[in-house]
């Protein structure tokens, strides 16, 4: 009845945890030969965060990340268009955290080896193939040391990302991913806090923007906190990217002239962009929705069923529910295929609506209205759009990516306490 997870990222490891709490073997194998914290700044949502929690993470979740407490559009003159408060504060029973991506992964891959044991991860073994079969599934796996084994389950949950090779398997003609013109330029630097804190910042407009929030608390010495911040631009989409390396180290002099002027006193972004130690290059891609994520004895979950536009500050979020969604089907339907198809029914078509509408740019698209109303330049945000109409916006938004408030709230657990397939 062993589970097959191919990649250890935060979907995967979720899925492992899941795993032991409901009683099912699984192992988990991953590309690369050794974990380490890579990455850069991603938001939990309380839609993520409330099932961490229930997975016994919720009070680590804390000594890893910033509770965030605010999250605001502002206009390309540094005035604010919107902004509300976020996770405990907007009244959720669960908070929002922005934390930095490898620091995430480690807590649950340390979770994961002291729950189910030293042997639970496989590192240096990139799934290459599946084949179903009577039983369950064989899969081969490429190693690093040159080498292809073979291993079988009773189901594969393909979690290996946005070029998955089990998603390749089921989609051979579908390609590379889509890139829609916009890239983005992303590091960390030192800082002095801003607005609350704890605010997740979005500056600008649709064709160029910048992002912002802390990853740490504020140094009792220094007084500054680790901000991870995104540059954002967009260029013409016709020709494609013409790097072959999606996610590369480059100079910040690449884009920096084009944020040069950006300084609004409370948040300077040239001077951010200098700060950082290293800037990593990644055009913003994701892929069209698909009409099924699983295939025998096989499903996808997290990017390698539905990688989407970071928009929305819920990829991260979205793979930790599709695996306790998943987890909650097995519990229903026993380990087999008929708890990957539950588990697609229940959530592909909500999912793949999300995928698009982030294309759409998401709760952001909020900064083309005011670019065609007013240019991007205003005194009073009042005289350009009505606040409710942002409102109206905003909740359409949250509601359709799992995480409107009273939905949240009052929903039952994802998997109960105590309950063992």
């Amino acid at each position: 009845m062993t589970v097959l997870i191919a990649g250890g990222g935060i979907g995967g490891l979720t899925m492992a945890l899941t795993c032991h709490q409901i009683g099912v073997p699984c192992v988990v194998y991953e590309t690369v030969r050794e974990l380490r914290p890579l990455g850069v700044g991603i938001n939990l949502q309380p839609n993520a965060v409330r099932e961490l929690t229930d997975l016994g993470l919720g009070d680590k979740l804390a000594t890893v990340g910033v509770e965030a407490k605010e999250w605001a559009l502002v206009g390309r003159n540094g005035n604010d268009i919107w902004s509300e408060p976020r996770g405990t504060l907007a009244g959720y029973r669960w908070p929002q955290y922005s934390v930095h991506r490898g620091r995430l992964q480690m807590l649950l891959y340390e979770a994961v080896l002291s729950r189910l044991g030293p042997d639970s991860v496989v590192t240096g073994h990139a799934l290459a193939s599946y084949e179903n079969t009577d039983r369950g599934v064989t899969i081969a796996l490429d190693r690093r040391l040159g080498s292809t084994v073979t291993k079988t389950g009773s189901l594969l949950i393909a979690a290996d990302g946005v070029r998955s090779a089990a998603r390749a398997q089921m989609y051979p003609t579908e390609g590379e991913p889509v890139w829609g013109g916009s890239v983005l330029w992303r590091g960390t630097s030192l800082g002095k806090p801003i607005r609350t804190g704890a605010s997740f910042t979005l500056v600008g407009s649709l064709d160029q923007r910048f992002v912002h929030y802390p990853i740490t608390a504020a140094g009792p010495e220094s007084g500054k906190q680790v901000q991870n911040w995104i540059a954002e631009l967009t260029f013409d989409a016709s020709g494609g990217w013409g790097r072959s390396d999606w996610n590369r180290k480059v100079d910040a002099e690449e884009f920096l002239p084009a944020f040069e002027d950006w300084d609004f006193g409370w948040l300077d972004v040239p001077g951010l962009i200098r700060a950082a130690d290293v800037v990593f290059e990644y055009p913003m891609v994701d892929r069209d929705p698909v009409d099924h994520w699983v295939d025998g004895n096989v499903g996808l979950l997290g990017d390698a069923a539905h990688v989407m536009y970071p928009v929305g500050s819920n990829g991260a979020s979205q793979a930790i529910v599709d695996a306790r969604v998943l987890g909650a089907k097995l519990l229903e339907h026993g380990v087999g295929s008929e708890a990957l198809l539950a588990y697609q029914n229940h959530l592909l078509e909500d999912v793949n609506s999300l995928v698009l509408r982030n294309r759409g740019a998401g709760p952001v698209a909020i900064l083309g209205l005011v670019e065609q109303r007013c240019g991007g330049v205003f005194d009073d945000i009042e005289d350009v759009i009505p606040q409710p109409e942002i409102e109206e916006f905003m909740q359409q938004y949250k509601a359709a990516a799992g995480f409107a408030v009273e939905t949240l709230n009052n929903a039952p657990p994802t998997i109960q306490p105590g309950s063992l397939v």
